[in-house]
């Protein structure tokens, strides 16, 4: 008896002190977009607080906001604003989806540097990812056929280049389908006659982003909104968050969180 009872105050102990340890723990998942603010962010929060452990992954805006619903992340970062079946959904599960604006992005057609083309219209875009353009001499380009590349649906990308650009059209069905940001941007640099779409903290210089309407992508022109798909980024928490939580929102809303959206090429609210 007494071995069992040493045994069990043991293990007490033991589960108490992991559960010390893992109290300052934060899973973020979510979009690809919002993925570097959020990896960046934690870097520089974990060394002010050695004790806090940032666990950050991007599979998609959708499932982070499903992983917060179904109670497998603290925070789901997300390029678009929840949705009313996933609002009604969270609260079946007595789950409240708080969105924090915490970054400005612009969606940003890019092509090859290769293809000599620096300009489109919003119509010709358009035209290329519903079919109705196959070829790029179509817009003054070579005539090739315009390999397109796209987004998968679960992306908050894809959505709101869905709603703004396709206007509720489908995407072409022989478009290459990517997973992220990332995947996007290597293909178009591997591919002459490709075109893409990432979120402007992707840019580099393996692509070349067109102009839209004549308006080049930049903070002012996503910030004043002349940049036709600018958009809102976002960390999703289950009400207003508490404790190292709400400590790790309110960095990325801070002066010095601000300044990390500005270095890794998003654009600060403030």
């Amino acid at each position: 008896m007494k071995k069992l009872l040493t045994l069990f105050f043991l293990s007490l102990f033991i589960c108490t002190i992991a559960g010390f340890s893992n109290a300052e723990d934060i899973r973020i998942d979510g979009s690809t977009t919002v993925l570097p603010v959020a990896q960046k962010a934690a870097e520089v929060y974990m060394k002010k607080n050695p004790k806090t452990r940032i666990y950050v992954s991007g599979s998609g805006s959708g499932t982070g906001i499903k992983a917060l619903i179904d109670g497998t992340t603290n925070v789901a970062t997300s390029s678009r604003e929840a949705k009313d079946k996933e609002i009604k959904s969270a609260k079946g599960k007595g789950i409240i989806l708080t969105a924090h604006k915490v970054a400005l992005d612009g969606i940003v057609p890019v092509v090859n540097p290769f293809m000599k083309i620096d300009k489109i219209t919003m119509d010709q875009l358009r035209n290329i990812y519903n079919g109705k353009i196959k070829s790029w001499k179509e817009i003054g380009g070579p005539d090739r056929p315009i390999s397109v590349v796209s987004r998968d649906t679960s992306s908050g990308t894809y959505e709101v280049w869905e709603e703004k650009v396709l206007k509720g059209d489908k995407v072409r069905p022989d478009a290459l389908l990517v997973a992220s940001n990332g995947q996007a941007v290597q293909t178009v640099a591997q591919n002459r006659y490709a075109i893409g779409y990432i979120g402007i903290g992707y840019v580099d210089k393996s692509i070349k982003v067109l102009k839209v309407n004549g308006k080049t992508a930049s903070p002012e022109s996503i910030r004043d909104g002349s940049w036709p798909v600018a958009r809102p980024l976002f960390m999703y928490t289950n009400g207003k968050p508490s404790g190292v939580i709400g400590k790790f929102i309110d960095f990325v809303l801070s002066k010095e969180g601000q300044q990390i959206v500005n270095e890794v090429k998003y654009v600060s609210i403030k």
